[in-house]
């Protein structure tokens, strides 16, 4: 049996969290959102921790959860939308089923809306801010090998085809 924990990134808003639950569910595996442990150990939501200590606080309280987690294994984890752009972490993942999450700008700002609590996206413009990073993240989310699109699916449909990618994918060495 695979005992390789699955590890899903990508933007904001690709449905990271709901289809993890629902990997983990079919999977029946243990599921880990790094955002929500991150937010229980430090006891305040994430636009919190940015607000009071910073984005390079964030970030390497998520490099410390990613070393501990890649530690592990038979876990389904969702990772926080810029947690694998840090090419150490996505190193730390190595022996993990890795798939990043896509979804249109369009998509995203649709699954976002009204949602206020995305520290990335606070202020006006948030379409153009969205485009921006995704731009900024490109060349790390291309460097994940499996790679599902999310847009118009459904969280079943998405959890169904990462469990299919995930057997059939052998491990890298």
């Amino acid at each position: 049996m695979n005992s390789r924990s699955v590890v899903l990134t990508g933007f904001m808003g690709t449905g990271k969290t709901s289809v993890g639950r629902m990997v983990a569910h079919k999977l029946a595996r243990e599921f880990v959102d790094m955002d929500a442990l991150i937010e229980a150990r430090e006891g305040k939501a994430v636009r919190d921790i940015f607000q009071s200590n910073g984005e390079a606080y964030f970030r390497a309280q998520e490099s410390a959860l990613c070393a501990e987690l890649a530690e592990r294994h038979d876990l389904v984890i969702a990772t926080g939308g810029g947690a694998l752009v840090n090419p150490r972490n996505q190193e730390m993942f190595s022996g993990a089923f890795v798939v990043c999450l896509d979804a249109t700008a369009d998509e995203i700002l649709s699954r976002l809306s009204g949602v206020h609590d995305r520290p990335l996206l606070a202020g006006d413009l948030p379409r153009e801010r969205v485009e921006a990073l995704l731009n900024a993240r490109h060349a790390a989310y291309t460097r994940i090998r499996s790679h599902v699109d999310t847009t118009s699916k459904s969280i079943e449909q998405v959890a169904d085809q990462i469990i299919h990618i995930f057997q059939v994918t052998e491990p890298v060495l």
